[in-house]
């Protein structure tokens, strides 16, 4: 008896429902946000070694380029904690329907899209 498999498998037409977009972005985020902690410590760690290296540090965050570092490591950081909230929220079994879950990924979206806009109003 022969089975009927795909032969070809076009990932770029597979529809991913939103649950797993929030799930991917959740990881995505974790590995960038880590992969951030050594620059923000040597960062620190050149602060603190002079007043003249702390002062051009704060010069060099206060430039465009800097705040939007700031802006997009944070961001990152806003996103994962509330998209790790919505898992803890799942393992603790609250919100584990299919409608509930669709929900809750989308409430993730729009509460990290609304933090981060008020970040970046904020910062500029």
């Amino acid at each position: 008896m022969k089975r009927a498999r795909p032969v070809f498998l076009d990932l770029t037409k597979i529809a991913l429902p939103v649950t797993a977009i929030i799930s991917i972005f959740h990881r995505i985020s974790g590995i960038i946000m880590f992969l951030a902690v050594p620059l923000l410590i040597a960062a620190f760690d050149y602060s603190l070694t002079s007043t003249s290296n702390f002062t051009q540090l704060q010069v060099w965050f206060a430039s465009p380029v800097g705040k939007f570092l700031i802006w997009g490591v944070v961001s990152l950081f806003i996103y994962h904690a509330i998209a790790g909230l919505r898992h803890l929220l799942h393992d603790m079994g609250l919100g584990e329907s299919l409608a509930m879950g669709r929900m809750t990924a989308y409430a993730t979206v729009v509460i990290s899209l609304i933090l981060i806009a008020l970040l970046g109003i904020w910062l500029w």
